[in-house]
Order: structure tokens, then sequence, then C-alpha cells
């Protein structure tokens, strides 16, 4: 097996594929520096969960990500340079976490999410429906993007007819954390960055607007209420919500390309599933451990300390990468090979794990069912357009496609 000296972590073939480099880490080097930089990835599940649970040691806050530098090595971009970190949620530490955590909470419960299923199921057949009889297209644009940057705006409280502009905004957020970006593009996001903060700013202000006994709907008149309370700043309520719009649609999108991806390459599994819709939620957890949406995500290190045996130097960073240690195969039999009647499906990572385990895990959930049980419905048979094959955004952080060309052919019998 190679060593991971031998891969450039950002060579395009090596972001594409990143799953050989994951393996390399594994064996060689669980926890890595990225040379010439002071950021360590971490692959390994017990690692991960480790630091996870160090709070003392490692931070949530993000202090600093990945770019490519004019060479194409790997440099460290200081947050410091977009005026400061977003510490809100996911990079928020105690106790602000907690008190995050709680305003956002009340909007994604058990019966909250459930309720959103019939909205979510007109949505799904609303978009589906013309790419079916147009006998398909880009699963990405027409289905995969905007549905879940709907599905965030409805929980959080924004207009639906500002989704275009969200998905966007959202979509060019994550650039940031890319690691393909160069310093000149970080220049560019960090212009439509503002334009989002902006807007947000101002959504959230007209939620603190609201008469009294009218509270706007959604995460977005909570957070305005705490706002009043003295619970937060203003300044937390929007990065809150910046956290919110970047990866509530951004995660779903990912998950359900991929998910529909790997049908379209496995007919077998395609109708494996149409026979026994009631697998769905196990082939979605399979889906997100396999390609899992987010690949990772940093830690700041609060004092010089020890991962795994590796120094680590105050002020250095972690990328604890989801992605590798869910195909572990010391965690996983077989973990390259997708396969829906595991044992220890939930075992993944794909979500976080701990205090930080993802908000919308539930959501995304629903989302993706509800979608796949449409268009397994629908449909008879798709498969990938042979002659435009599957593209990738080019990012250390997600694993998302850019375009996701299908050919699709109707069920019949339906009547639909």
């Amino acid at each position: 097996m190679r060593t991971p000296d031998e891969f450039n972590f950002l060579d395009p073939k090596t972001v594409e594929d990143p799953y050989p480099f994951y393996a390399a880490l594994r064996e060689h080097a669980p926890v890595y520096e990225v040379p010439g930089t002071d950021i360590y990835l971490v692959s390994k599940a017990p690692l991960i969960v480790e630091a996870l649970e160090r709070h003392d040691d490692f931070s949530a806050n993000l202090t600093g990500v990945l770019m490519t530098g004019p060479a194409g090595e790997a440099q460290v971009f200081d947050l410091g340079n977009f005026g400061g970190s977003v510490d809100a949620i996911a990079n928020a530490d105690e106790p602000s976490h907690t008190v995050h955590r709680k305003m956002v909470l009340p909007h994604v419960t058990p019966k909250v999410v459930a309720s959103l299923e019939g909205t979510l199921r007109e949505w799904a057949i609303e978009l589906i429906v013309p790419l079916l009889d147009e006998g398909g297209g880009d699963w990405v644009a027409r289905v995969a993007n905007p549905l879940p940057t709907r599905a965030m705006a409805l929980v959080v409280g924004l207009p639906l007819e500002d989704v275009d502009r969200l998905l966007a905004w959202a979509m060019m957020g994550t650039e940031v954390l890319a690691g393909t970006t160069t310093l000149e593009r970080m220049g560019f996001v960090a212009g439509k960055t503002g334009e989002m903060v902006e807007y947000l700013g101002v959504q959230l202000q007209r939620a603190m607007a609201a008469p009294k006994g009218q509270p706007a709907p959604g995460v977005i008149g909570q957070l305005a209420q705490g706002v009043k309370d003295g619970l937060i700043s203003e300044d937390d309520g929007v990065s809150i919500l910046v956290v919110l719009a970047g990866a509530g649609g951004e995660s779903t999108s990912s998950l359900t390309g991929s998910a529909v991806r790997i049908l379209a390459e496995q007919p077998e599994l395609q109708e494996e599933l149409r026979a026994s819709p009631e697998l769905i939620p196990q082939f979605v957890e399979e889906t997100i451990r396999i390609e899992s949406s987010f690949r990772g995500h940093f830690r700041h290190v609060k004092r010089a300390t020890k991962l795994g045996g590796v120094e680590l130097p105050e002020g250095s960073r972690v990328l604890l990468l989801w992605a590798a240690a869910n195909r572990d195969p010391e965690t996983f039999e077989d973990p390259d090979r997708v396969n829906i009647h595991r044992s220890d499906l939930r075992e993944h990572l794909a979500f976080g794990r701990g205090i930080h385990f993802c908000v919308g895990a539930r959501l995304a959930r629903l989302e993706a069912r509800v979608i796949l049980e449409e268009l397994l419905a629908r449909t008879r048979a798709f498969s990938l357009d042979p002659l435009h094959p599957p593209e990738y955004v080019s990012s250390i952080f997600v694993r998302r496609h850019a375009e996701l060309e299908l050919i699709t052919h109707r069920e019949a019998s339906t009547g639909v």
C-alpha cells in the first residue's frame, strides 16, 4: 500500500477519489500532518471519538482551513481574514453550544419533522415528475439541490421565494472549506458570504420586529426571541443562521445525489428497494456511511497535547475525517461495498458524534427517504447517461455531485 506522502492531498484525482488516500492514512499515519501546514488529518474512528470527547484540548471553533497555494501546495487560510470565526452550533464550544442548540432543537423534534413529510413529498413529486417526463436530466440541478434548500428555508423560517439565492450562497459558502480554493477565490467567496450575512441579518431583524404574541415561524423566530431575552447576541443569531443555511441544504443534496448515483450503477439494488421499499431507510444509512456528505470537520488545538501518540502544538488544527473512519475495515466488514443488510448500519460517523451530533440528521433522513420512495415508485429503471459521466464538486470537505445526468424509464403500471 502507498504511504500518505506518496499522495498529493489536493490533487484533483485524489480529491475526486480520496479513498485510496484514506486507506493509506489509516494504515500508516492515523494522525498525519499535512506537509507545510499545522493541520493534522485524523482517520481512525477511535481517535476521532477521543478528540470529540476531549473538550479541554480540542475546540470546535473554526479558526483556519486548508487552501491551495500558487504552486498547488497546501496552505492554511486564517479565518481571521474573514473577520473572525463563525462560532455557532457545530463550531461553538460550551456553554454557547448548548444555548444555540436549544434554540434549534424544538424545530427538528420527531413530531415536527414527521409533520413535514406531506410537504416534502409534494415537493419531491413536483420536481421528479417533469424529469421523468423528459426521460432524464441532471438530477442535481432538478431535484437534489432545490428540495433540501426549500426544506431548510421552511424549517428556519426564511422566505421560500428566496430559495435560489439561498442555494447559490450556501454552495459558495462551503468553498471556504473546500481546500481546493485559492487565495484569490477566497476573496470573491468572502464578498458573497458578506451578502448572505447581510441578507440573514435583515431577516433576523424582521423576525425581531414581529408583533408580541405573533412570533415569526421557524428557527428564526426562536433566535429573535433569544436576542430579545438576552440569551444570544444579534451577531450570534446571524452566525447560527449562516451555519444552518449552509449545512442544511448541502448535506442532503450530497446525500440524495450519492444515493441516486449508487442506485443508477446497481440496477439489482434498485429492484430490491422497489420490491421492498421498507428497506429504503437502511439504504439511506449505508449511503451516508459509504459516501459521507461532509468528509470531515476541523477542531482547533487549545493547548499542546497528544493524539494517537502524535504531538500536537497549541494553535494547530485537526481535521477529523468522518469519511475515512466510515470505510475502516476494523469497524465495518468489507467497507467499500454497499450492503444495506449490515447489522451496524448506524455505527457510522457521518452525522458526527456526541454533543455535536448533527441537529438536522432526522430531517436529512426523512428528505432522502421521501425522495427515493417517489423516484423508485415512478420508474421501472434509471441509469447514468454514458455521454455525461457524473461530476463532483472539487472539495476535500463535501462529497457532492456537481452534475448527475440520468436516463430514466417510467413505471407504466403506476398510472403517473
